[in-house]
């Protein structure tokens, strides 16, 4: 018998893709794809409250009635702030044991327009707080799940519903099969771009459609630090400082007496400089072309509220040359209590390294640190720019021709995206060529809405009766 050849790095046997594709079929043995359709919550599960109350125990407190706030505003707010209690029902259902680097989180506004180092405009996956090595399933229902409850706030028919699921998931497993017969580099290089996104415009759309599209591509372009710098900031004493914008930013100045800013101040400035041994060689030197002028403390997202997250303005060659850093804490996932802890030891470079991972390109600046707080404890960060050409597709202006042309393209984007880090043939393989999967995700996803409904109405339901504060921001 003929030895199988070695891998490069040595890692033992490199399987052969007639092999790779064995596996994938096998693994409906144990998983069907039909399985994946049902959804009955444990009897077991616990009050979804509870488990977003437990989340809110190590934030920022004075923030955690926001976070109330903006999830009991609609169920699809609930759900992007509800990772946590998704993740402990995906735990429970049907798993076809091939991992993949997930995104963790990945909801239909998580996919956006974002800005390449070259200065292309490309669409992909946004956040990555939650990433960690688990089931590719995962992200499929997580974002078919979301398609339906924003077509529910759409009034779409369930009809509309079902097609908006289906363009999705169809688009997934048809772009997989694709991956799956090329090449490694082939594959890495990947990418959607604004050329293909004007082609779809053209392909899919009516003139409205088109219309948002060329305007978030144009708006997309406008969003950076620059733009952040004019907005953000103000001139106070001949300086250029953060102006305050009630409950959502508060400059450093305005959040701890001098004595303590101090401190803070110190101890933000050592997270910035050593953030910087983060980065590639090159790009550390740019950042050592700047300097900090001044901090504030940002609430952000909707889930994220309550971690600490704080905006840093540099200047370069002169007054006018901004740099605006997001500094963000990085908890550990909500995924590794049930898909195991990172291999990373800090839980700022476990959201860089899944980014990296995941993205086509990512922001120069970003990098990770772990660092002291005030209060004495070690705080892990991960660190970007404020603001790189970021357009996001509001599903509310979305009719359902637009939203299913849209689902299709966030389809294609995550099966790139698990392409790179997962086995894309015993995926593809797994799928196969028939809708089986596609139409068992269009009846889970509409049964998780209606999960996601009812535990919305638990958190609105413990807001009026005092069990948690809820704020309006």
């Amino acid at each position: 018998m003929a030895k199988r050849e070695k891998t490069a790095v040595g890692a033992g046997p490199r399987r052969t893709a007639g092999e790779r594709a064995a596996e994938g079929r096998a693994a409906r043995r144990h998983a069907p794809r039909s399985s994946h359709g049902p959804f009955e919550p444990s009897p077991h599960r616990p009050d979804p409250v509870d488990v977003i109350e437990r989340q809110s125990a190590t934030r920022v407190q004075e923030l955690v009635p926001i976070r109330y706030g903006r999830m009991a505003e609609s169920p699809f707010r609930f759900y992007r702030g509800a990772a946590a209690v998704m993740a402990g029902d995906l735990a429970d259902a049907p798993d076809s044991g091939i991992r993949v680097q997930l995104c963790g989180d990945a909801h239909l506004m998580n996919f956006r327009l974002l800005g390449s180092p070259e200065r292309n405009l490309l669409f992909d996956i946004n956040d990555f707080d939650e990433t960690l090595p688990g089931p590719w399933e995962w992200d499929v229902k997580r974002l078919a799940t979301s398609l339906v409850i924003a077509g529910r706030e759409n009034g779409f028919s369930d009809r509309e519903r079902a097609d908006i699921v289906r363009s999705a998931v169809r688009a997934y497993r048809e772009q997989m099969r694709v991956f799956a017969g090329m090449g490694n580099l082939d594959v890495w290089y990947a990418r959607v771009d604004e050329a293909q996104l004007h082609a779809l415009a053209e392909g899919a759309l009516h003139t409205r459609g088109r219309k948002n599209v060329s305007e978030a591509l144009h708006k997309a372009r406008g969003r950076d630090s620059r733009q952040a710098f004019e907005k953000l900031t103000e001139v106070v004493g001949g300086r250029r400082r953060f102006a305050a914008v009630p409950q959502l930013i508060t400059p450093i100045s305005q959040l701890v007496p001098d004595q303590e800013r101090e401190e803070l101040d110190g101890q933000i400035l050592t997270l910035v400089e050593r953030y910087g041994r983060s980065l590639q060689t090159d790009r550390r030197h740019l950042l050592s072309q700047y300097a900090v002028v001044d901090m504030a403390r940002k609430v952000v997202g909707v889930g994220s509220v309550g971690m600490r997250c704080w905006v840093v303005l540099l200047l370069g060659r002169d007054g006018q040359d901004p740099l605006i850093l997001q500094a963000k804490e990085a908890d550990e996932s909500v995924l590794a209590a049930h898909a195991g802890a990172s291999a990373f030891d800090t839980q700022g470079e476990r959201v860089v390294a899944g980014q990296r991972m995941m993205q086509a390109a990512s922001d120069i600046f970003l990098g990770w640190q772990r660092t002291s707080g005030i209060d004495g404890r070690e705080r892990d960060f991960y660190v970007r720019q404020l603001r790189d050409w970021k357009g996001i597709m509001e599903p509310s202006r979305m009719a359902p021709r637009g939203m299913r042309a849209f689902a299709g393209l966030c389809g294609v984007t995550l099966a790139r995206a698990h392409a790179r880090s997962g086995d894309r043939i015993a995926i593809a393989a797994y799928l196969g060529g028939r809708d089986v999967f596609d139409q068992a995700l269009v009846r889970f996803a509409e049964s998780y809405a209606d999960q996601n409904a009812r535990d919305h109405q638990a958190l609105t339901d413990a807001i009026a009766s005092g069990r948690v504060s809820a704020a309006a921001a």
